[in-house]
């Protein structure tokens, strides 16, 4: 559960018995919901020290700005950011009361929020549900569960503790920070906030444009500028698929083609300025030289230059990467989830 292989406890539970006993396990003698709560969080102190302190209250200031955005829901924090049981990759769970799911998406399409709407079937106890999920890919990604406007005072069980379920209005959130956080100004850290860039967002709007970019088919028979940067990304993945730094200068390698052609690289380097690390604009910035390099035109003197850098090998392995990625026909990943993987590394691994 820890690294998320299981989410939910009954099935870990079953999995585990499975391998352990290899056959019918009492339920009694199984560990209750708590107890594995209480050691994932021993892991999470173990592996993730002060930052999970750091992530835990971010998290919560995350929670209280939308939930003020989302007011006229009565929204009521829930889990892990509420209780403090976070780990590493954790959802920010909210709660939402509302006959009308289109009006909550509303909001957020006002917000120019990034979600997905999904509709779960759930059987418990002999019984269908379908509860309304919206998973919103942010800074930290949130799982709002929209319930009908009249439930907002049903007492809700938790599956860890069986008790009601805690949870925290916008109100009481305030309270709760305050009491938590007396050093902290919500108000001054929830406009600084506010007027964060969501980078993911700035990505997407740099590459849509590229699949207007059509190129010179001698040099790309695949095509358009997206589809070929899809492609890089999806071999750089295979290469090293942990390496945020790496798949965003894979991913962003060509963003400059739909703003100056002519001067692409540098074009790309000045739009993305402050939304990438040094590394990953090392490598987008050197992409092209590292094409004449495999093509052995490049002099001793700036071979040696480049190789002077710590990332020289990851610059090689881009320019192959770069190069295999114009086959016509092949499967590349969406978009999204090119930008929803990238994200995730981000979010779990900082």
């Amino acid at each position: 559960m820890y690294s998320r292989q299981e989410s939910e406890y009954f099935r870990a539970k079953q999995k585990a018995s499975r391998r352990i006993c290899q056959g019918w396990v009492k339920p009694a003698d199984l560990p209750s919901n708590a107890e594995i709560r209480d050691e994932i969080q021993s892991m999470a102190r173990l592996y993730e020290g002060d930052r999970r302190n750091e992530n835990l209250r971010d998290m919560r200031l995350e929670a209280l700005r939308l939930m003020r955005i989302l007011r006229r829901f009565r929204p009521r924090l829930i889990g892990s950011v509420l209780t403090g049981h976070v780990r590493q990759g954790s959802d920010i769970d909210v709660h939402l009361f509302s006959n009308s799911v289109d009006t909550v998406a509303l909001v957020l399409d006002e917000e120019g929020l990034v979600y997905d709407v999904q509709r779960k079937l759930v059987r418990k106890h002999g019984e269908e549900r379908v509860f309304t999920h919206i998973h919103i890919r942010d800074r930290f990604p949130f799982e709002l569960t929209v319930y009908a406007a009249d439930l907002a005072h049903y007492v809700f069980k938790s599956s860890v503790t069986g008790k009601a379920m805690e949870r925290a209005s916008v109100a009481e959130l305030e309270q709760f920070l305050q009491r938590e956080y007396p050093n902290v100004d919500l108000d001054e850290q929830l406009l600084a906030a506010s007027e964060q860039v969501d980078r993911f967002q700035v990505y997407e709007a740099l590459l849509l444009p590229l699949e207007n970019v059509k190129q010179s088919p001698k040099y790309h028979p695949e095509g358009d500028a997206l589809y070929h940067s899809l492609q890089v990304f999806d071999l750089a993945r295979d290469e090293l698929p942990y390496d945020e730094e790496f798949l965003l200068a894979a991913l962003l390698h060509d963003v400059g083609k739909a703003i100056d052609a002519e001067n692409h690289t540098a074009a790309a380097l000045e739009a993305l300025e402050d939304l990438i690390t040094e590394r990953t604009a090392w490598l987008i910035e050197h992409h092209m030289t590292a094409q004449r390099l495999l093509d052995g035109q490049l002099g001793a003197r700036a071979r040696r230059r480049l190789q002077e850098n710590e990332s020289y090998e990851e610059l090689v392995l881009l320019a192959r990467c770069d190069r295999h990625g114009r086959q016509s026909g092949v499967q590349a990943p969406e978009l999204e989830e090119a930008l929803d993987y990238i994200r995730e590394l981000a979010i779990n691994f900082g």
